[in-house]
């Protein structure tokens, strides 16, 4: 009988791992994305899933649906496609980010229009 037990120990020790090592990180970062986008507002920074940049002029949480502003052209995507949240694009702070190389500087989006 306590040799049975001794049986399943690999497979909850296999449980255990899967869980802390791979659905709980991925739980964690899908609600921090949904944080991130529940909090997006007109006059953000953002990028989608496509690699564009933008500025948030409207977002319809009812519908799901994010209007962007790129350089005077209005897009409208789902909230899917959303990538990340910059920032407030009426604010003067800088975004700095760094890889093991290289460190780039993100100051206000600006589009050809502003300069």
């Amino acid at each position: 009988m306590g040799n049975s037990y001794f049986a399943f120990l690999p497979m909850i020790i296999m449980f255990a791992l899967f869980y802390f090592m791979l659905i709980r990180p991925q739980k964690k970062a899908a609600d921090q994305k949904r944080q991130m986008i529940e909090a997006m507002q007109a006059g953000d920074g953002v990028v989608t899933i496509g690699g564009l940049h933008g500025i948030v002029d409207e977002v319809k949480q009812q519908e799901g649906l994010v209007v962007l502003d790129c350089e005077g052209i209005y897009l409208t995507f789902e909230l899917s496609a959303v990538a990340n949240v910059l920032k407030s694009a009426g604010s003067n702070e800088q975004t700095v980010y760094t890889s093991d190389n290289e460190t780039h500087v993100e100051s206000d989006l600006e589009t050809d229009a502003n300069v």
